[in-house]
């Protein structure tokens, strides 16, 4: 295998792994229009939910389901925080994020532990990368399915229009918790493949992951801003992994490691900029031909 196709392989596959991150941002900050920063410690509670229970024996799929659980009680902390207490959703999520700090750290005891010696999913298929694809595909589906529902439109209703909802009978609250519980849900599933991908957990494992979601989703913006039609989950999984590509060959062609979280800015900086100017255009176009007309 040359040096570029692993290149671009890895990168698929991290891709493939942070765009289940990048599913479950997009829920908050895109659906629900909710500044949820306590994904930072969502994504390593689901590795450090995996570590502690692998290291006691437990099947590494149910070791996911676990995480899975973690991550939605992180979320509804943080909608605790927001709703009941009366904090902005920015400072409920860093509430969360620095409490699940202390929370990590007491599940195994240590702030970093390799877990090479332990079995993993990847351990039961000879495809990384098929696995990945099964796993990101389900989530995909499964999400898909679910706004098409009743409680589904009503959650991203409450993000569009509150009152609406409550003309409708519904409670807002409930469908604001209920994402807020999914979004975080599947960022701590995001963060149990990663540990079980790269073997080990490490209590930074969540630093700049906002940004890197955040990049996911601008790029997939970016990439396919005319096409309404395509989900919002089909673009954050092709924005996820243009985005692990964009950083895989820059390191290649000899980016600095050390400068990576600078160029991810950098990156999110560029596309939203480009989406901006984009937006402008056509806005500019649209009352130039009304005038016209």
């Amino acid at each position: 295998m040359s040096s570029l196709t692993g290149v671009l392989l890895t990168a698929l596959e991290s891709g493939l792994i942070f765009s289940i991150l990048a599913i479950g941002v997009v829920i908050t900050f895109k659906v629900l229009a909710v500044s949820d920063l306590s994904v930072e410690g969502t994504f390593p509670l689901g590795a450090f939910l995996v570590g502690r229970f692998l290291t006691l024996g437990l099947n590494p799929f149910l070791s996911l389901g676990i995480s899975l659980v973690g991550g939605a009680l992180a979320g509804l902390a943080t909608y605790v925080f927001h709703k009941k207490f009366k904090i902005e959703a920015i400072l409920a999520g860093i509430l969360t994020m620095t409490i699940l700090y202390s929370v990590n750290l007491r599940l195994t005891g240590k702030s970093n532990i390799p877990l090479f010696n332990y079995p993993s999913i990847f351990v039961y298929f000879q495809n990384k990368l098929l696995i990945l694809l099964v796993i990101v595909l389900l989530v995909k589906l499964l999400l898909d399915w679910f706004f098409n529902t009743e409680q589904g439109y009503l959650l991203v209703i409450t993000g569009d229009n509150e009152d609406l909802v409550k003309s409708l009978g519904k409670n807002p609250d409930t469908y604001l918790m209920v994402g807020i519980m999914l979004s975080n849900a599947l960022v701590a599933l995001s963060g149990a493949i990663q540990a079980q991908y790269q073997g080990f957990i490490d209590i930074t494992m969540g630093q700049s992951m906002i940004v890197t979601a955040l990049a996911s989703i601008v790029i997939g913006d970016a990439i396919f801003r005319e096409s309404r039609k395509l989900k919002l989950s089909t673009r954050a999984i092709i924005g996820s992994i243009s985005y692990r590509i964009i950083i895989g060959l820059a390191i290649e062609l000899g980016l600095n490691p050390n400068d990576l979280k600078a160029v991810t800015a950098v990156i999110v900086l560029l596309f939203i900029g480009y989406n901006n100017i984009q937006s402008k255009q056509k806005e500019g176009k649209i009352l130039r031909d009304l005038s016209i007309e």
